[in-house]
């Protein structure tokens, strides 16, 4: 007989990013819970329900394992005092060692079994030597992880330009690789300040509708180039990509030119 779950969204800090676990029991939105996960026991919050029917793998989610008691939100609270202490312990560390990284944040796990430092270099470092302090400071297992950029805002979180939380901190499980021939595929200007995310690296979003752009410019001619159309020879001058047009200049006069509609199955 298959077990009934309950799907739920957690997050484990304020507007973080969300992630699904599934219960036996049911638990009410803005309970705190304490959650299994790949780096040990967590406190979170669960900030929504989810249909069983949307998700796949259920087995493969991790569980809720209660809801939290006072003396859970006690030693949360204890974590958190600590983890700014070890902060600024691995800070002073870090300067004492003379370790080319800055230390972005400091967390301990639920059960303290783990204790996780993220990180920002510009080259791989040894941190065998910080590694071995802290360990014998803390007593736990540590774990130095270095983060580029991306990461940082994912950690950090924010606002974009489109007004929303950051895709990143918000539903992102992977980050995909974003190219600069994505931004010139959806005819965008090269505009750091207008394609660039608070990461200062590429939008995310850029990938989203890629493929989309791709298909619908094939066969359209590229803007510079010489087209014959039946008003004339002329120059190609803008284009309109998801409506599959372009305009031609041909003398003093810009003429539309409308190809064959866009077809690209999307998915849903």
């Amino acid at each position: 007989m298959n077990k009934e779950y309950y799907i739920y969204g957690v997050n484990f800090k304020d507007n973080g990013k969300i992630y699904n676990f599934k219960s036996t029991f049911k638990c009410p939105l803005n309970v705190t819970v304490i959650t299994e996960t790949e780096k040990g026991e967590q406190f979170g919050r669960v900030v929504s329900h989810i249909e069983e029917s949307i998700i796949k793998n259920i087995d493969e989610l991790k569980d809720i394992i209660r809801i939290s008691t006072k003396a859970d939100y006690e030693q949360y609270l204890k974590n958190l005092k600590d983890a700014e202490k070890a902060l600024k312990d691995c800070r002073n560390l870090v300067k004492e060692l003379a370790l080319d990284m800055k230390v972005i944040n400091a967390t301990f796990t639920f059960d303290r079994k783990q204790l996780i430092f993220n990180f920002l270099a510009d080259e791989r470092i040894d941190f065998r030597e910080l590694a071995k302090r802290l360990a014998s400071i803390y007593r736990t297992r540590i774990e130095l992880r270095q983060i580029g950029a991306r990461d940082k805002a994912r950690e950090i979180g924010g606002v974009g330009a489109c007004g929303y939380k950051l895709c990143c901190a918000n539903f992102l499980n992977h980050i995909d690789s974003v190219s600069m021939n994505m931004a010139k595929n959806q005819g965008l200007a090269l505009n750091p300040s207008k394609i660039n995310g608070l990461c200062g690296r590429l939008l995310c979003c850029l990938t989203y509708e890629d493929d989309e752009y791709l298909t619908c410019n094939a066969g359209m001619p590229e803007i510079g180039t010489i087209v014959e159309i039946p008003e004339g020879k002329g120059t190609v001058v803008s284009k309109d990509i998801l409506n599959r047009s372009y305009k031609v200049l041909v003398g003093n006069e810009k003429i539309e030119v409308k190809l064959g509609e866009c077809t690209h199955a999307r998915s849903e």
